[in-house]
């Protein structure tokens, strides 16, 4: 370094080498202006997913030491899951999406990497279509999607078998939607459809308990997707596919680090190994001791919040392998204690220490909701502290009427979005009735229903872009001022941006429609 620079501040490497920090306030995330949060919600990849478990930290660890060749490490790895959990095969990949474009991939491509390449551009490709039932589609098929196939939606096995061609490439389903025993499309009578056919079938278990054998591949399915960031407490960054060797070893030649379309899901040999022993561990845990473990957690919560008048708890045992957690449900009388779960959720994310809950605000109860699988020791003690000091405050009851508004939206409007490289034109369709406000919004690619609020010149309006697999919330929240309002516009998981509307109006015609008395004498 020159000798007139300043050394640098190095907030991470500062942190690490600190050896006098507040245990209470020691985190990584801090030394970077994040402040960390209690996870009360589960395995949500938007707050980290699972906690990684220690032996999965062990062998990453031990793996960043050496080096290996890639090709020979899947060959052990797929080898040594094939052991472990029954499978004929298996494989690591860049998480649970990734797993399922690399499938995709092996199945349009059947592993020839001339047609690798051209991915995904599939002009001249027998296989160019995956079926999917109606129930199974969702946000994470556009992994399959990426590969440039035609989705193909049935409803009903007669629409299944006629939809099966020499085109179809795969089908694929997501496990516990409409998949169990006696369901029309039942993975069962799936796989009845798809065999006789030769069409591999995909189940999607991203946030299932890993059952050895698998369920799944049990039940006829070819291949079988899961998180390592979920249930497994393995890297974040994984997936672990299971099922028939011929197509994981296809998938493997469309996976990184060979090159072709998948190259961007790399995966690294510390998540590799560090899946391998997730998997290895989930063996020899002792699930019964864990889930007693979350239920003394939720205990502890319940006694806390039970201390306040008219709060009532409950906990839920889910029966099915997703998501399978108990869930501590806390519910009230909104009227009595002047707060919803939402504002409960609301308060817990925004303030210190930050806690991420659920709400279940319905039928005049209000209720948040909290699952204890990725809470740490000492977390449940602050979670129940920070409930019962809410729900005990005293409050006055909340304005059951609006401010009155300060402007009429009835009309037409030219709205623009300010993305964050580009901009967008809309057109809102409003009619108001008092501070009530409802119409159409006409976003770029398709048309909604609007509907808010006005109280003063602030105004709120709510809209949802919906359709097959995939959703994107608009919240307006701006000011008006006579013929326009703007301001910020929130778009759930896809952050935010900005917008301005100015209303349309219309010159008075003042020319007569005259009406002809027969067909036209010319065109």
């Amino acid at each position: 370094m020159a000798a007139n620079q300043q050394t640098p501040q190095l907030a991470i490497l500062d942190y690490l080498n600190a050896a006098d920090r507040d245990p209470a306030e020691r985190s990584i995330y801090r030394a970077i202006g994040v402040e960390p949060i209690i996870n009360c919600r589960g395995t949500f990849t938007i707050i980290g997913g699972s906690v990684e478990r220690p032996e999965v930290l062990a062998a990453y660890k031990e793996a960043s030491r050496h080096f290996v060749q890639y090709d020979e490490l899947a060959e052990g790895v797929g080898r040594r899951l094939a052991e472990l959990t029954g499978a004929e095969w298996g494989l690591v990949s860049d998480g649970c999406a990734a797993g399922l474009k690399h499938i995709t991939a092996a199945c349009v491509t059947g592993g020839n990497p001339e047609k690798l390449i051209r991915i995904p551009d599939l002009t001249g490709f027998e296989k160019t279509q995956v079926i999917i039932p109606r129930y199974a589609r969702n946000a994470y098929d556009h992994a399959l999607r990426n590969i440039g196939v035609e989705l193909v939606t049935v409803q009903t096995p007669e629409e299944m078998a006629a939809a099966i061609n020499s085109r179809t490439a795969l089908v694929y389903l997501v496990a516990g939607r409409g998949t169990a025993a006696g369901q029309p499309l039942s993975l069962e009578a799936i796989v009845k459809i798809a065999r006789p056919a030769g069409v591999p079938v995909v189940v999607d278990a991203a946030a299932e308990d890993l059952t050895v054998p698998c369920v799944h591949l049990e039940a006829g399915a070819d291949v079988v997707v899961y998180s390592g960031g979920k249930a497994l407490c393995g890297p974040q960054g994984a997936g672990l596919v299971l099922g028939r060797k011929d197509i994981l070893q296809a998938a493997w030649q469309a996976s990184s680090p060979h090159h072709g379309p998948n190259r961007d899901n790399k995966v690294g040999r510390e998540e590799i190994l560090g899946m391998l022993a997730a998997v290895e561990a989930w063996l020899v845990r002792d699930h019964p001791a864990e889930w007693q473990g979350w239920l003394d957690r939720l205990d502890a919560i319940g006694q806390a919040a039970r201390q306040v008048p008219g709060v009532e708890t409950a906990v839920e045992q889910p029966a099915g392998l997703s998501n399978h957690s108990p869930t501590l449900v806390i519910s009230w009388d909104p009227a009595r204690l002047h707060i919803t779960g939402e504002q409960v959720a609301e308060d817990f994310a925004r303030k210190k220490p930050r806690i991420a809950v659920g709400n279940g605000d319905a039928e005049g109860r209000a209720a948040i909701r909290i699952t204890p699988s990725q809470m740490q020791p000492g977390e449940a003690e602050v979670v129940a502290e920070r409930v019962h000091s809410i729900l005990s405050q005293s409050r006055s009851p909340q304005p059951a009427q609006l401010t009155p508004a300060g402007v009429d939206l009835s009309g037409h409007w030219a709205l623009t979005v300010e993305y964050f490289t580009s901009t967008s034109q809309h057109r809102l369709y409003l009619q108001q009735a008092g501070n009530w406000v409802s119409g159409t919004h006409h976003s770029e690619f398709s048309q909604q229903e609007i509907a808010g609020t006005v109280e003063g010149a602030q105004v709120k309006l709510r809209s949802r872009i919906s359709q097959p697999g995939d959703n994107i919330l608009f919240l307006f929240s701006g000011q008006a001022d006579g013929d326009t309002f703007a301001g910020t516009l929130f778009l759930g998981e896809y952050l935010t941006a900005r917008f301005s509307a100015s209303r349309i109006s219309y010159p008075a015609s003042t020319h007569p429609v005259t009406i002809p008395g027969g067909p036209p004498l010319a065109t």
